[in-house]
């Protein structure tokens, strides 16, 4: 088990330090970056005022895209396990079709 180190990360000028596996490194930083740029959007409309504000927005503005994509990824899911269903029961039907082995049974002649 590789024990975490501490990751700076930068959000809307502030420093976090987080404790992080060396592998997740990069995925906690590039997160980091993706989270900056969406508060700063919502900072820059210049509608919302306060750090914690712009966070829940942008959580929730994070929360919804995530949800968007695990809905346009379910039914490709759905399609490819019809589609694995249906290929098991084309190899079942095969291998029923197909006559017994009769070269254990058979004397070779020769």
């Amino acid at each position: 088990m590789t024990l975490p180190h501490a990751v700076t990360v930068q959000i809307l000028d502030k420093d976090y330090p987080i404790a992080c596996p060396p592998q997740e490194r990069g995925n906690l930083e590039s997160a980091a970056r993706y989270l900056d740029s969406k508060m700063r959007e919502i900072r820059n409309g210049g509608r919302v005022i306060g750090a914690e504000r712009i966070a829940v927005l942008a959580a929730l503005n994070i929360a919804h895209e995530l949800l968007q994509c695990q809905a346009k990824a379910a039914p490709a899911d759905g399609e490819t396990r019809e589609r694995v269903r249906a290929l098991l029961e084309k190899v079942d039907r095969a291998l029923q079709d197909v006559p017994p082995d009769t070269a254990q049974t058979t004397p070779r002649q020769g």
